[in-house]
């Protein structure tokens, strides 16, 4: 057993040094209450690393298909009414959505900004007397008249040439103009269509004259390439080209980056970065191809971002810690003995008098 044991302590790479031998010094003192200090703020730096998550970023390639893209959004207008103010949406792969009322709302606002009515797009408005701003929709009409109600007869309202079949009817201004639209027909005069003249289409524009508009909700998108705009009226097309029904210019141009975050508990959330540049131009309101309104230009990044926040590993910190222990410990060993053997030579030289 002591064979055993003297073996062991052949194998200590730490031999003990006497205390008889040990040498204590001022210097050595300050030098080891310093790096202990050192030691104690490098120590609580890296647990508190530990303690909290850091974030990772990578850039991947985005291979996802077929997805869409919510945007939200919230604009004010402060100078054009809520009556006349429509949104569009298309994409380069040829889907259009026209006057978007879907999970679409506004506020009627005053010169002042403040809110004088708020209702979903497309529902509930206001009804401002006679017969066609209460009138529903007839599904099977008995006969056709020029606009006009007799003897409570079933009402089918004339579409003024849009009908796409003799069934149709067209009972309200909304319908004349939607009408119109499908035709690619613009609706330059609403005050010869008896429709608009009872609901009093025009005069609820006047009316609505020097009011603005803040219009909120979302648009889903397909993942590519498109744009979707404020303009006044409905649109169409006409001859190729996107107009609107009622006729300063702008374009907001962003480059959407898809964008992954994941959590420290493993929550992902799919998000977009994007960057905006602005781009302003007069509209010339008599040419067709200088569309006024506000538009917005997308186009998607290939490249993914991902964030993931993640706690760093236990033997990552222990290495860490015995890192900053055993480096503080032989810097400031090597101080000690480069000072102490400095005040040697210089205490030497002083008692022979070589030292001036």
């Amino acid at each position: 057993m002591d064979g055993i044991m003297n073996r062991l302590r052949n194998l200590d790479a730490y031999p003990k040094i006497n205390e008889d031998f040990y040498s204590r010094t001022l210097s050595g003192g300050v030098i080891t209450l310093f790096s202990s200090v050192v030691m104690l703020l490098l120590f609580f730096s890296e647990l508190r690393l530990y303690l909290h998550a850091v974030t990772e970023t990578k850039l991947v390639v985005d291979t996802s298909r077929g997805e869409t893209l919510r945007i939200n959004f919230d604009v004010t207008f402060p100078a054009l009414p809520c009556s006349i103010l429509s949104l569009d949406a298309m994409d380069i792969s040829g889907e259009q959505h026209l006057d978007v009322k879907h999970d679409i709302f506004k506020k009627r606002l005053d010169n002042q900004g403040n809110v004088i009515e708020a209702r979903q797009d497309g529902i509930g408005a206001p009804k401002r007397g006679g017969l066609g701003a209460g009138m529903e929709k007839i599904e099977k009409p008995l006969q056709r008249h020029g606009g006009r109600l007799e003897h409570n007869e079933t009402y089918c309202g004339s579409c003024y040439g849009a009908e796409a079949s003799d069934e149709d009817c067209c009972n309200s201004c909304e319908e004349v103009r939607e009408a119109y639209r499908k035709k690619g027909w613009a609706l330059s005069n609403p005050d010869l269509v008896d429709q608009c003249k009872r609901e009093g289409f025009l005069q609820r524009i006047k009316e609505e004259e020097g009011e603005g508009c803040n219009v909120y909700g979302f648009l889903e998108v397909n993942k590519v390439a498109g744009n979707f705009h404020f303009a006044p009226g409905k649109s169409f097309h006409q001859s190729g080209v996107h107009v609107h029904d009622l006729m300063a210019f702008q374009k907001d141009s962003f480059n959407v980056v898809p964008t992954v975050y994941t959590d420290v508990h493993g929550h992902t959330i799919q998000s977009n970065q994007f960057s905006v540049t602005e781009h302003f131009r007069n509209a010339d309101v008599g040419r067709l191809q200088t569309l006024p309104g506000v538009f917005f230009f997308y186009d998607l990044s290939p490249i993914k971002v991902t964030f993931t926040e993640e706690h760093v590993s236990f033997l990552h910190f222990l290495t860490n810690v015995c890192a900053i222990v055993g480096g503080v410990f032989t810097v400031s060993g090597i101080l000690d003995s480069f000072i102490y053997h400095g005040q040697k030579a210089i205490k030497k030289k002083m008692e022979i008098g070589k030292f001036s």
